[in-house]
């Protein structure tokens, strides 16, 4: 497969938050675009893959919206709106959602003592857990393609490089996608649902901001897809299509010998760790959407 790079032509804009401003402008005069073999053509919200995940996105980026969730569930974002403390609202948002998939009535949603597999508790919370456990198990896969079907963001790492779309490697993360869908109530609506509230969230909370500092620890860089290098400080990344932050610099250094730093737009922050009290015990994590992103190691 070509993998050959391809940069546009226009100038670097300033941009107005943090370090983003220097993002690439040290070096260079163009932007790396998402190459064509990291996402699809077709996507389920309003913004094409190639621009959410672009390097220009993650400096200027935009609300992106998974088509007809808010409008489905329009009386739970209206309730919310009267709710002032956080913590009330999480508790609302659990309720809808458990109410709006029977996840406290199985039975209704066509679970029986019969069924063969039982798979009403593969939830969303399932989902985040598995995905805190083994990034790269069942529930990961399940994650990994919910973002590819939304956002048309192709995984680039399911247990070992995706490189080729036909090969094995990519046919075992379709069948942990399947096996983790199986059986399920809706779970990718689920997720649709939960994206949404944390964005809802989001900008309840943090009005005036665009972006979060967040860190990732790793052992080796090269796991890491670099599509530039503007010094030895820094560098352009392709990150997979689901990825663990933490925003705690100390935490980061427990998982590598070197600290990515980011400059994550709030619109793609898939959960984060004071979403849901009480239901994430994570460690400290912030699981973001990927694409092309400006990092500098430390």
């Amino acid at each position: 497969m070509n993998q050959q790079i391809i940069y546009t032509s226009e100038p670097l804009a300033d941009s107005t938050h943090n370090n983003t401003e220097d993002i690439v402008g040290l070096a260079t005069n163009s932007l790396p675009v998402l190459p064509r073999w990291a996402r699809l053509p077709i996507n389920r919200c309003n913004l094409p893959a190639v621009f959410l995940g672009s390097l220009r996105f993650q400096q200027h980026p935009a609300p992106l919206v998974i088509d007809g969730v808010a409008q489905f569930h329009r009386g739970l974002f209206q309730l919310l709106d009267l709710i002032e403390q956080p913590s009330e609202r999480a508790r609302a948002f659990t309720l809808h959602l458990n109410a709006a998939f029977y996840l406290d009535q199985p039975e209704q949603a066509g679970y029986s003592a019969r069924t063969r597999h039982k798979r009403n508790k593969a939830d969303y919370l399932r989902m985040l857990r598995g995905w805190s456990f083994d990034s790269d198990g069942r529930e990961g896969a399940a994650l990994k393609g919910w973002v590819e079907s939304r956002f048309g963001l192709l995984p680039r790492y399911h247990g070992a490089p995706i490189r080729d779309f036909s090969g094995d490697t990519y046919r075992h993360f379709l069948e942990m996608r399947a096996t983790a869908l199986y059986g399920t109530n809706g779970l990718e609506a689920q997720l649709d649902l939960l994206y949404t509230y944390c964005q809802y969230e989001l900008a309840r909370q943090y009005p005036q901001r665009t972006h979060f500092t967040l860190y990732r620890g790793t052992n080796r860089l090269d796991e890491h897809e670099t599509l530039a290098q503007p010094d030895k400080k820094s560098r352009i990344v392709l990150f997979n299509n689901l990825n663990s932050f933490t925003a705690n610099r100390e935490r980061a250094d427990e998982f590598g010998d070197h600290i990515l730093t980011t400059q994550v737009p709030l619109s793609k922050i898939f959960c984060y760790p004071a979403l849901l009290p009480n239901l994430l015990q994570g460690e400290e994590e912030f699981t973001v959407i990927g694409g092309v992103y400006f990092v500098e190691e430390g």
